[in-house]
């Protein structure tokens, strides 16, 4: 038989403000010597001391462990399993959470301002964490594809000396590589209408003139000689941008005065110099801010359109602007260059594979740079835009060892240090722009 003892627990008082309930232990455990009415009562109009409930609790803790003992599959005899959950539950609707508790809930909060008395939060933003890999990851494979585009658009420019046909081929492969997304439903296809076409004849055009212009300075000089001067582009979207009407404060114009320095002397000390590869990057430079102006202004009505969807259909308009101009220009002269080619190169399948590496990875790097920004403010895509040249210019002056005379380096790092600046000065002017507007 099961016996209990209860002579230390035969009178348990209940109380409440002013109110107190007395209530047998023994009938807790007796359902016949305690109704239901009787019980909710008491109970409703109670809330057990934490002295006095801790021995309740070891009371039900006992008989629990007693009643699995003898053999009750499902704790309790029923009669008192009802009777056990019933004070569980009224305890709960009483403002105890766990059972019964010695310290009311509005100490609680009052315990966590004490213990953090400036009111912030020490537990990291789970959030920024999984924003920030992502982010680091874009800018990763943005550095590394354009690396590798750089070096081998220049290989196979030093073997198969065409610019035109292989500025052609990087357009045409961008424009497979987002026929495929479309029709496997991996990018979500944009709308295409008249307006839209219209709006994109533009932007197009000027894409192509700058990309073309950029193969024909790789042609000529050294990559590192062409980003330089590429690193002057904001000097030309100040001054563009001026005579259509934007204005800049002082400090904009200040800072495109290292850039034009840097630029200088960097193209008088190269040892690569050519007046082609110079003027080359000269006019991409012009062609890709005039892209960025009419941009901004002709497709502002399509912003539905995300950046990768975006330059996926510059790139189809621009294969269709370019590849007719590179037959008319030298295309005669593309049969004889392939066997020279050919020839210089040894296996016919490494020039395919540079071919094919340049157009993947020129197209690759571009899309990365729309992505990230998507994702990033201008002016940190701007400061990793610079960033971008100084590991370009790095990489390839190491792979093909060109000669780097001191005062080219110190050109060099003038006109990316001004490009610096220029990014810092327009991002505080955008700023006090804001602040007026508020």
């Amino acid at each position: 038989m099961l016996t209990l003892n209860l002579t230390d627990l035969s009178s348990v008082t209940v109380s409440k403000s002013k109110h107190q309930c007395p209530i047998n232990a023994s009938s807790l455990l007796n359902p016949n010597l305690l109704n239901r009415t009787q019980l909710q009562r008491s109970l409703h109009h109670s809330a057990l001391p934490s002295k006095r409930v801790s021995l309740v609790t070891q009371l039900g803790t006992k008989v629990s462990s007693l009643s699995k003992s003898h053999g009750y599959p499902l704790g309790l005899p029923s009669q008192i399993r009802d009777s056990g959950s019933k004070i569980g539950h009224l305890s709960r609707i009483n403002a105890c959470p766990s059972g019964f508790s010695s310290k009311p809930r509005s100490q609680i909060p009052r315990a966590t301002s004490e213990a953090n008395p400036d009111g912030e939060s020490t537990v990291s933003d789970p959030k920024s964490n999984t924003k920030t890999l992502p982010l680091a990851l874009v800018f990763g494979l943005w550095y590394f594809q354009n690396i590798v585009f750089n070096i081998y658009n220049k290989k196979v420019l030093n073997l198969f000396p065409f610019p035109w046909l292989l500025a052609s081929f990087q357009l045409f492969v961008g424009s497979v590589w987002m026929l495929m997304l479309w029709s496997l439903k991996l990018q979500p296809c944009p709308k295409i209408s008249k307006p839209f076409i219209v709006a994109l004849l533009g932007p197009a055009l000027f894409h192509t003139i700058g990309h073309i212009s950029a193969c024909v300075s790789f042609s000529k000089v050294a990559v590192s000689f062409t980003h330089v001067i590429k690193s002057s582009e904001p000097a030309f979207s100040v001054v563009f941008s001026s005579f259509l009407g934007d204005t800049y404060p002082l400090q904009v114009w200040l800072s495109i005065l290292p850039i034009i320095l840097g630029c200088s002397l960097a193209a008088v000390t190269e040892v690569s110099f050519n007046f082609q590869g110079l003027w080359g990057a000269l006019i991409s430079n012009v062609g890709f801010v005039f892209r960025n102006i009419f941009s901004k202004r002709s497709l502002q009505n399509f912003k539905e359109v995300n950046g990768l969807n975006l330059y996926g259909c510059i790139s189809i308009l621009s294969l269709l602007y370019l590849f007719p101009v590179a037959i008319f220009v030298e295309g005669s002269h593309w049969i004889q260059g392939y066997h020279t080619a050919i020839q210089a190169v040894g296996k016919p399948s490494t020039l395919y594979i540079w071919v094919l590496l340049s157009g993947v990875f020129y197209h690759l790097y571009n899309q990365s740079s729309y992505q990230a920004l998507d994702k990033i403010s201008p002016l940190t895509f701007s400061v990793g835009n610079t960033m971008k040249r100084v590991v370009v210019i790095v990489s390839t002056v190491l792979v093909f060892r060109n000669p780097v005379r001191p005062l080219n380096a110190l050109g060099s790092a003038i006109a990316i240090f001004g490009t610096f600046l220029y990014s810092q000065a327009t991002s505080a002017s955008k700023k006090k722009v804001a602040e007026k507007k508020d």
